[in-house]
């Protein structure tokens, strides 16, 4: 065998036990595919997964689907979590699962109204009637309730369903503000849209969480996955959306690149990855005392005991290392 023909061999069987060697994730989504979710997406598109040795697989959440239990049954790897209470949840549930990034910076929660009907401010939202879901009634309805003296009298079902909102010029609802807003206009209809995170709801949104025997294990793996992701954020924000786009239609055939364009505008437009601690500590970061302050208001509103100890539904260990 000649030195070269020996040479090309090795170099074959490097990468095949590379390729062998990839270390299969399991993420899972905390709702259907959608622009939200378009930096996971773009880096599992654009190889920026299978470059970090990575073989993620993205399994889409939905109104059934609760993956933050899979995730404690060890049926999936990590999960994205929508806001700050679901790790803390499950510190105070005792179970060993944390946060090790957060996407976003801003939880892109959204009260919404019709405009020209004197509910365009949370302040104004008082008594009034507000459909939202059994999930946020136990999320940033407690915060609405502390700072704003909303009322559990003013709550009516929400259905994830428009009609009600469109036929009713008083209605007032949850949404994102990458999403109903977009299809209230499509109706014609013109929506007073008021982001809670501009209103002091400090929740952090898009949170990476991973069990600590995972962290403990392989912490190696965890840095891996967050550093890819950060990336694809990067590439889906400020690059070709087209890959994230493309996978998240396949997930979710009911997204229409029309929609797609206006979340991923809007996550730009109000800066809901790159604002507050990713500026200067890159995307995902987070900090001990906005963790501390959104527990405080939580538990002194008697959500949480004040005796928690709130540091165990977070790290900082992986995030927090610069622009990148």
């Amino acid at each position: 065998m000649t030195f070269a023909l020996r040479a090309i061999l090795v170099c074959l069987a490097l990468a095949f036990s590379r390729a062998e060697a990839a270390d299969k994730i399991i993420l899972g989504t905390d709702w259907r595919a959608e622009p939200e979710h378009g930096g996971y997406y773009q880096a599992l598109a654009t190889g920026l997964y299978a470059q970090a040795g990575l073989e993620v697989t993205i399994r889409q959440g939905g109104p059934q689907v609760n993956h933050s239990q899979l995730l404690a049954a060890g049926k999936i790897d990590m999960a994205v979590a929508p806001n700050s209470f679901i790790p803390l949840n499950l510190a105070e549930q005792k179970v060993p699962v944390v946060a090790v990034a957060s996407m976003f910076q801003k939880d892109p929660a959204v009260l919404i109204a019709h405009a020209g009907q004197g509910s365009d401010t949370l302040a104004a939202l008082k008594g009034k009637k507000i459909m939202i879901s059994p999930d946020t009634r136990i999320g940033f309805w407690r915060f609405l309730k502390s700072k704003y003296g909303f009322t559990d009298d003013q709550i009516a079902p929400y259905t994830f369903n428009l009609a009600p909102f469109l036929a009713d010029p008083k209605a007032i609802q949850q949404g994102y503000v990458t999403s109903e807003p977009y299809q209230i206009e499509r109706a014609g209809k013109k929506p007073a849209v008021m982001l809670l995170s501009d209103a002091g709801y400090t929740s952090y949104a898009s949170l990476v969480v991973v069990p600590k025997k995972l962290i403990e294990t392989r912490p190696d793996l965890v840095q891996k996955f967050v550093d890819a992701t950060i990336k694809g954020w990067v590439s889906y924000l400020h690059g070709d959306p087209a890959p994230a786009n493309a996978l998240i239609k396949k997930d979710n055939p009911d997204m229409s690149d029309e929609l797609l364009a206006y979340g991923r505008a809007k996550l730009l437009e109000y800066a809901i990855v790159e604002s507050g601690d990713a500026t200067s500590k890159g995307i995902g970061a987070m900090n001990d005392e906005r963790w501390k302050a959104f527990f405080d208001l939580m538990a002194a509103d008697g959500l949480y005991p004040k005796t928690l100890d709130y540091k165990q539904a977070y790290t900082l260990q992986f995030v927090g290392k610069g622009v990148r």
